[in-house]
């Protein structure tokens, strides 16, 4: 019987060993988007979180961050930014925060101060990706509102930091009113339209909700950049399997992880989930599955949002006024699998 044992214990050692190796054999064949770029950053180098406006960044005047003010000054947004900077360095051992502009913002007063939010991020070290959001009501349907501002936008955006490497670009969130050839030819153009800015500096969002980047990833004209998806829970609120969740997100990469960073993703933080306990509902499956799929894969992880009053996905919680800011957890679980999202523990 022990003999037995042994045998059939090293049968199933052996077939482990050939699974890990096929696992290891599949993420280190996956072609390296970056090589001729001369890029060093990875995509696990990004671990973000979202600092968005109290109105999910879908505006037709500046979007403000939450706890700043479109009526603050340059040095008034710069200390009030760094103390939330800081807070998402101390409480979620982040590195990188994602941060909305349009032309409203950019075109218009609101800009002198805005960038003041962007360095108050760069001096601490952070990587800022720096992504165009659609108009809110009859403007919101997937597409740019106005060519003419939005590449107008974007120089002056570019024209400011393609020199500085702590920060990227994403032409669009979630180009969803365009079929995926359109929207990989607009990104071709905004390439070309910006010779100055590394490949290793852009964010191509996936087609749709950027509920996909096999197409991006596919797209020659596109290689060297990074690609960015999104996925959440609610998208498929009847799938509540951890097994069910990693098939999800696998299909939504394909081939590509060594390009992809996961800039959106979240789930409830307000109302006592153990996201570390027993799977008792999709959610919870959601996060386990999607955070070890983002951990073993080594996939950039930018959580939505980090900081947005009055959104109970909120990972933070803005305490204090003036510039005297401080920020709190909002659920210690949702904390260690963000960690752990980022390969930290």
């Amino acid at each position: 019987m022990f003999q037995q044992r042994k045998m059939q214990l090293a049968c199933v050692v052996g077939a482990a060993l050939m699974i890990a190796m096929l696992l290891v054999t599949q993420v280190v064949n996956i072609p390296t988007a970056h090589a001729s770029t001369g890029n060093t950053v990875t995509p696990d180098q990004f671990r973000g979180v979202n600092w968005a406006d109290p109105r999910d960044n879908f505006a037709n005047d500046a979007v403000v961050p939450s706890g700043l003010s479109a009526s603050d000054n340059y040095a008034m947004t710069y200390a009030k930014s760094r103390a939330i900077i800081k807070g998402f360095a101390t409480n979620l051992s982040s590195n990188t925060v994602r941060l909305p502009i349009n032309p409203y913002t950019v075109n218009g007063q609101f800009w002198n101060a805005y960038t003041g939010a962007i360095k108050a991020a760069t001096d601490q070290g952070f990587k800022v990706i720096l992504s165009y959001w659609e108009g809110t009501g009859s403007f919101k349907d997937g597409k740019i509102d106005d060519l003419t501002t939005f590449w107008q936008m974007w120089k002056t955006v570019t024209n400011k930091y393609h020199s500085n490497k702590l920060v990227y670009f994403e032409p669009m969130n979630e180009p969803h009113g365009y079929s995926d050839s359109e929207w990989a030819n607009i990104v071709a153009q905004w390439i070309s339209n910006y010779p100055l800015v590394s490949r290793s500096q852009i964010f191509v969002s996936g087609a749709g909700y950027n509920d996909h980047v096999t197409t991006v990833c596919a797209d020659s004209r596109l290689d060297g950049t990074f690609v960015s998806l999104h996925n959440y829970g609610f998208w498929n609120p009847n799938q509540t399997s951890y097994d069910a969740w990693i098939n999800d997100f696998k299909a939504r990469i394909g081939s590509c992880a060594s390009r992809t960073v996961v800039d959106e993703w979240g789930a409830p933080m307000t109302n006592g989930w153990n996201y570390n306990g027993p799977i008792n509902n999709g959610y919870i499956a959601y996060v386990q599955a999607g955070t070890d799929l983002m951990n073993s894969w080594h996939l950039g992880s930018v959580y939505w949002p980090g900081l947005r009053n009055g959104d109970g996905y909120s990972m933070e919680t803005l305490n204090g006024s003036g510039t005297a800011l401080t920020l709190t957890n909002n659920n210690a679980s949702g904390v260690s699998r963000l960690k752990h999202s980022y390969g930290l523990q």
